[in-house]
């Protein structure tokens, strides 16, 4: 019982510092943003709240202005159930990229990481 409560003590200071220590987004022109919000229409996030690894990725993703959509592995039966069903493994984060009707699911926090940057750092 000790060891739970640790965790979620850590987990939410975890997202705490994140908050106070948020990266500004991005500002690109609209037509430009328009752009990025098209593309990265076919991409979703599983991932846990307070994850160390999840948090990561949503800064990158913050950071980036990225408007991806989240989805809940841990609180969220059908999100947890697609993960497994779909993805193959409960394991996050994990990105889901839908793209001319394929499916990717990308998992491991740095690949994810240098994907969003090299696809969306340049608009």
């Amino acid at each position: 019982m000790f060891i739970k409560a640790l965790r979620v003590g850590l987990g939410q200071l975890i997202v705490f510092i994140d908050f106070i220590t948020r990266p500004r987004k991005m500002r690109r022109p609209a037509e430009v943003q328009a752009q990025v919000n098209k593309a990265a229409a076919g991409l979703s996030l599983y991932q846990f709240h307070a994850c160390p690894f999840c948090v990561r990725t949503r800064r990158t993703i913050h950071r980036l202005n990225l408007p991806i959509a989240m989805r809940d592995a841990k609180n969220s039966p059908r999100d947890r159930q697609t993960l497994l069903a779909e993805g193959g493994a409960i394991k996050v984060p994990c990105l889901r990229i839908e793209e001319n009707g394929q499916t990717t699911w990308m998992y491991e926090s740095k690949v994810i990481m240098q994907y969003l940057q090299d696809r969306f750092a340049a608009y």
